[in-house]
């Protein structure tokens, strides 16, 4: 099947069957998303995969009990970094320009801007920024999912400081940008499953400037 196809037949299930997603999948879909473009390249967020039921039952609940978060197969949590700093921003060129084989002086013409510029702004700013990285992220990991015939929903639908909490996040410097189940629609309950698809009509959509 094309990618439209298989766009096509993704949806944002409303509800996920238990069955367990094969581990090589699992693995793909984080892989296209690690693969995904960022802002200067920084990767200001990271993904956190919960299967543990126990907790995942504890996430339903700050997550307006949402049945997809225990029906699913493995919870993606995308967690952005709470804000920029100049330790962060340099270890990320220090790893590039290591693995190009570059001295760690080859960037610093445009780390310096990035450390000048980053820091310096309030927190809030610098989260919503990373944010918006991981969204992106977030979008291939969908895309991936579509095309090897995984369910996936994103959720903004959920308490981000009590998400924050079950999982450390704080500690770690991270806040909770989305989530994702990934899973299997249980057909004979989900009643979105066979309504027609609905989007904005291209003429609409899409303004052509040549």
């Amino acid at each position: 099947m094309s990618i439209i196809d298989n766009l096509n037949w993704r949806y944002a299930t409303k509800k996920m069957n238990g069955t367990v997603v094969p581990q090589d999948k699992v693995d793909t879909i984080l892989e296209a998303a690690r693969l995904a473009p960022s802002s200067s390249g920084l990767q200001p967020f990271e993904i956190i995969v919960v299967s543990n039921k126990e907790l995942l039952e504890k996430i339903k609940a700050v997550s307006n009990g949402q049945s997809q978060i225990t029906d699913c197969s493995h919870l993606l949590v995308f967690a952005a970094w709470g804000t920029y700093t100049e330790e962060r921003i340099n270890e990320v060129f220090k790893r590039t320009n290591a693995e190009r084989g570059m001295p760690d002086s080859a960037t610093d013409g445009y780390r310096n801007m990035l450390n000048g510029a980053y820091p310096s702004r309030p927190e809030e700013v610098n989260y919503n920024h990373a944010a918006k990285q991981a969204y992106i992220s977030l979008g291939v990991a969908m895309v991936a999912a579509a095309e090897l015939k995984v369910d996936a929903t994103p959720m903004e639908g959920f308490d981000y400081a009590g998400l924050d909490e079950l999982l450390n996040l704080k500690a770690k410097g991270l806040r909770s940008a989305v989530i994702l189940p990934l899973g299997y629609r249980d057909e004979a309950t989900d009643w979105l499953v066979k309504l027609k698809k609905v989007r904005t009509p291209k003429e609409k959509f899409i303004t052509e400037i040549k």
